[in-house]
């Protein structure tokens, strides 16, 4: 293959060659099997788990892959990428490895900790703008300028090649898999698999999951060629991409790729479910394969291979996605009730709630709102519960009770 063509098709034997010369260097990462998604999946599942990878993610094996096989002159001049999250680190962790300097474009708004993160890997970090675009165009004129590598987190073949390593590995843990579930943003890890798959194991059903805010596949697969997406608002930020690379979108397209879409809350129940179950942090990315196989029970062929790509995730997010996981996976209520303002009043309100096992985790208590008369008093409640059939005891409770819950 020449790497120099965009567009030269990746195969087997280029994945093999990028295993070869990744051995050493990054993880042969770990299958868990996971029983409690078994069950509702009604199949096998194991779970291929990327997010236990060196820094964080599978990024790193696409990213070696790719800066190992620069010329001498490119290596001496340096590389740039720009990234809000796992292509920084899986960049700057080969620049490290290979004695590359990097440098390495972020939007103002990148999380701290994979900031340290990349800084810690030995890249020089620059902060610019609010958005990944816009750390993009600042990359691609200091590429232009210097004749540095600019460094594209999917498009480009030997990109994809290492990123279909992860294939090679789940023939051997999982040799009865039947269907993989793969994240999907630009498309190189995807295309990776499925080129491995299609030749070495044809009968592998391959299926790509987007972020239904964030799908850019549907559209141009339907168009026969990469069209812009509209990126709406997404917690799975590392698959939030507006345009289809030109080479993995040639393989998904030509091996008919199955691409489907999750929610928002579809993920947050996803992520939650892996940290109690599986007892594995991962990041909103990840976490939409195991939403879609949480989402199509019966659907899918043989046993089933979720592939958690990555398990970068600000602390201050998951606190947020876990809360919204409970609520959208019915145990965490928020009621709204009207009481005459009077003594006793709350304290009923609280021994109802008690009795129906509901645990008060916040009570706001309101006099001046102008939709009160002026002998009420509105209470907010936020409990924790046991699931959507609690949540719909605990209400019933309440309006058996005589309370008007909103």
């Amino acid at each position: 293959m020449n790497a120099a063509n965009p567009l030269d098709r990746v195969t087997l034997d280029d994945v093999r060659a990028a295993a070869e010369l990744l051995d050493g260097t990054v993880t042969r990462t770990p299958v868990h099997r996971f029983r409690a998604l078994a069950q509702l999946a009604g199949a096998d599942v194991v779970l291929k788990c990327e997010n236990l990878q060196r820094a964080g993610s599978f990024k790193i094996r696409g990213a070696y892959t790719r800066l190992s096989r620069l010329s001498p002159q490119e290596k001496r001049l340096g590389v740039i990428a720009a990234s809000a999250g796992n292509h920084a680190q899986g960049v700057a962790l080969a620049a490290q490895q290979l004695g590359i300097p990097a440098v390495v474009y972020m939007p103002q708004g990148a999380s701290v900790p994979k900031l340290a993160a990349t800084r810690g890997y030995g890249a020089e970090v620059r902060q610019i703008g609010t958005s990944v675009d816009d750390a993009v165009v600042a990359a691609r004129a200091e590429a232009a300028r210097t004749g540095k590598v600019l460094v594209h987190p999917f498009d480009h073949p030997d990109v994809v090649a290492g990123q279909g390593t992860v294939a090679l590995e789940i023939l051997e843990q999982v040799p009865d898999v039947g269907t993989v579930v793969v994240p999907l943003g630009g498309g190189g890890l995807v295309a990776g698999i499925a080129t491995v798959l299609a030749e070495a194991a044809p009968h592998v059903k391959v299926v790509g999951v987007q972020a239904a805010s964030a799908a850019a596949y549907p559209a141009s697969l339907a168009a026969g060629h990469p069209v812009p997406g509209v990126l709406g608002g997404t917690m799975a930020d590392g698959i939030a991409v507006g345009t289809p690379g030109d080479v993995p979108f040639e393989v998904l397209h030509r091996l008919g790729v199955e691409v489907r879409t999750v929610t928002e809350d579809q993920m947050s129940r996803a992520l939650l479910y892996v940290a109690e179950r599986a007892k594995l942090v991962v990041e909103p990315s990840a976490a939409v394969a195991v939403a879609a196989v949480m989402d199509a029970p019966g659907e899918l062929p043989g046993t089933i291979v979720p592939v958690l790509t990555g398990g970068n995730i600000d602390p201050l997010l998951l606190q947020r996605v876990v809360q919204h996981g409970l609520v959208a996976a019915g145990r965490y209520l928020q009621i709204s009730v009207r009481l005459d303002d009077k003594p006793g009043a709350l304290a009923s309100l609280l021994d109802t709630v008690a009795a129906a096992e509901g645990n008060i985790v916040r009570v706001d208590h309101r006099r001046t709102d102008t939709a009160l008369e002026v002998s009420e008093v509105l209470v907010t409640l936020q409990l924790e519960t046991k699931g959507p059939e609690h949540c719909t005891a605990v209400l019933d409770r309440l309006r058996r009770d005589g309370y008007a819950v909103s």
